[in-house]
């Protein structure tokens, strides 16, 4: 079998902060893909605004570079498990795969899922155990995690057999030996290893097209692109090819633009043969899994299998008292537009229609994925309200089931039993505790996914700030009876419009924790706080002190409240109630009841009681 030696199609996966995306910066640098003179931002793979802000990869990305007389075509994956549709299909463009390690951390829950994705294809596997110069690095008993997890992965022996780099991702170093002080002063290492581990691609140029599209991009300029690899055959610009769709039909369009991909940049190419990785555009019904091929031999290739969506949440239009004060894009018709938009390049999410023309249920991965979504439209000048995140639960062979997550918890020693006993009223299901000897301790649990909703405010409280939480989708289990999870204090609910003073918040303050700063705007309905019981109570944290002739012994003394608790826009949809909404504007993220008059609410809560 012929093969081209002068290419290696590669992934790098891991779980999230392990470093790949820096990891990708030093291979591009040392290959001297950058002229000497270029300006190259950190984490240049990251190109998107939230990437940079948060230090995660949230979108799939090829590159490549030049290595010697081969070119190295790497794509960076998502670390995250809510983004783990965008892991999926990478998969199915690459001969191999790095998967890198932190030396400290080992291996993690999403370690476990991007590695079991990889095996399933049967691809090749180099593990880079980075962080090698952190402190209580421990690079030996790490590969041998490596290896127990491979194991249990049920790993061919060709693929146990893997090779094992040590680098530090930051230094631009790597060496085959553990030792730090052992590292040599460039990455030629891993280069070395990646061209004689790494398979070459099958050259069967001379067979006919067959391209799959793994991803989609979207330009205003030629529309739709999509990204994929050509398994065999050639393409080149001009041609007449066969679009072979998931439905069974075939359409046939002519090839415009072939993009290769060369360091951080597109270019444009006039032909690709079997093995490249490219962009085409010219197709603007392409979607991904779809095969390209002659229209004289329509052959098309095994669809891609994307994960279905585990959670679910409710998009309205803002009907708040507020409504269109500070957004640009307010109406059901634009919201709409945006969500379909996002169907385009996002094949893990779902919308679908509701009874109300003003309002769309939308399905993504996780509340990772749904958050992100929300926060892109709110940058972009959007305003709406969505509901409490809600799991989705299947029916399998005649059983309902809802969605189990694995669960990772890495906590000092002391605060082990308030976590177990936590996760236990969740309806959590300790799998291991290791004791790592150094007053750390690593929890695994099996916990239903809607016990998650919510927790990670809990959890934060119950370690201090100390504990460290992962999780990622493990199955689909049987549904337990009975609530689980949820909040469990009521709320403060402004019985008043207007502006929020500080004598109003301080006639409050003892009821609870207040969540708006003196001189916000405040509606009837909208919760300005947590109260420290279970019910909800109305206040009027919109009262002003009145002013009176006699003067007071303690008029001097200026008056302090409490900081309020700010909610970031994860924090805020986690602490939702059923009745309650989020309004997201691009200024403001506000809580309120759904129903915002006192009495209504009142009267809702009988009718419910007695049916």
């Amino acid at each position: 079998m012929k093969r081209r030696e002068d290419l290696r199609n590669i992934a790098i996966i891991a779980h999230v902060d392990h470093g790949k995306t820096t990891l990708v910066d030093q291979l591009l640098k040392q290959s001297g893909t950058f002229r000497s003179n270029e300006h190259v931002e950190e984490r240049a793979m990251d190109s998107n605004d939230l990437e940079r802000e948060r230090g995660i990869t949230i979108l799939a990305k090829n590159t490549a570079v030049h290595y010697q007389d081969k070119k190295i075509n790497i794509l960076d994956t998502p670390g995250h498990a809510d983004f783990g549709g965008e892991v999926e299909r990478i998969m199915k463009m690459v001969d191999g795969v790095l998967l890198v390690v932190d030396a400290y951390e080992g291996c993690m829950p999403q370690t476990r899922f991007v590695l079991k994705k990889a095996l399933e294809q049967n691809l090749t596997p180099i593990v880079v155990v980075n962080k090698i110069d952190r402190d209580f690095a421990r690079p030996k008993e790490v590969v041998d995690e490596v290896l127990e997890l491979f194991i249990e992965l049920d790993a061919n022996d060709d693929q146990l057999e893997f090779p094992v780099v040590f680098a530090s991702a930051m230094n631009g170093t790597a060496s085959l030996d553990p030792d730090p002080a052992k590292q040599n002063e460039n990455m030629q290492v891993l280069f070395e290893t990646i061209i004689e581990h790494i398979p070459a691609p099958v050259d069967n140029r001379e067979e006919p097209l067959q391209f799959q599209v793994a991803l989609l991009d979207y330009n205003d300029y030629v529309g739709r692109i999509g990204i994929g690899r050509v398994f065999r055959g050639n393409m080149h610009v001009g041609q007449q090819v066969a679009l072979m769709k998931l439905d069974g039909s075939v359409k046939t369009f002519r090839v415009t633009k072939i993009f290769g991909f060369f360091g951080l940049k597109r270019e444009e190419i006039q032909e690709a043969n079997a093995g490249d990785l490219i962009a085409v555009s010219g197709m603007e019904d392409i979607n991904v899994g779809e095969t390209v091929c002659p229209i004289d031999h329509q052959d098309a290739l095994t669809p891609l299998r994307i994960d279905e969506p585990t959670l679910q949440m409710t998009f309205l239009v803002n009907n708040s008292p507020f409504a269109g004060r500070e957004g640009k894009f307010v109406t059901a018709r634009k919201i709409e537009e945006r969500l379909r938009s996002q169907l385009q390049t996002d094949v893990s999410l779902r919308v679908e229609n509701t009874d109300s023309p003003d309002a769309w249920v939308v399905s993504g991965r996780g509340e990772l994925h749904l958050s992100i979504l929300i926060e892109n439209m709110r940058r972009e000048g959007f305003e709406l309200q969505v509901s409490k995140p809600q799991v989705i639960v299947k029916e399998i062979d005649g059983v309902k089931c809802e969605p189990v997550e694995r669960v990772q918890i890495d906590i000092p020693e002391e605060h082990t039993g308030s976590i177990i006993e936590s996760l236990g009223s969740r309806k959590g299901e300790m799998l291991d505790m290791i004791n790592n000897g150094n007053g750390q301790v690593r929890l695994i649990f099996n916990v239903p996914a809607r016990g998650l909703i919510g927790y990670t405010t809990e959890f934060m409280t119950l370690t201090r700030g100390y504990g460290i939480l992962n999780h990622s989708f493990d199955s689909y289990q049987p549904l337990q009876p009975g609530r689980v999870g949820g909040r469990r204090n009521g709320v403060l609910v402004s019985m008043e419009t207007g502006k929020a003073t500080t004598y109003g918040m301080m006639q409050v303050e003892d009821r609870g924790t207040l969540f708006v700063e003196p001189g916000t705007d405040i509606y009837e309905g909208m919760i300005v706080g947590e109260n420290t019981r279970e019910n909800d109570i109305t206040v009027n944290i919109t009262k002003m002190k009145h002013a009176t002739n006699v003067r007071s012994a303690t008029k001097d003394q200026t008056s302090v409240i409490k900081k309020p608790r700010i909610m970031s826009l994860e924090e805020a949809l986690e602490y939702l109630n059923d009745d309650e909404y989020c309004e997201v504007t691009p200024e403001s993220i506000r809580l309120r009841k759904q129903i915002l008059n006192k009495n209504e609410r009142e009267k809702l809560a009988k009718r419910l009681k007695k049916a």
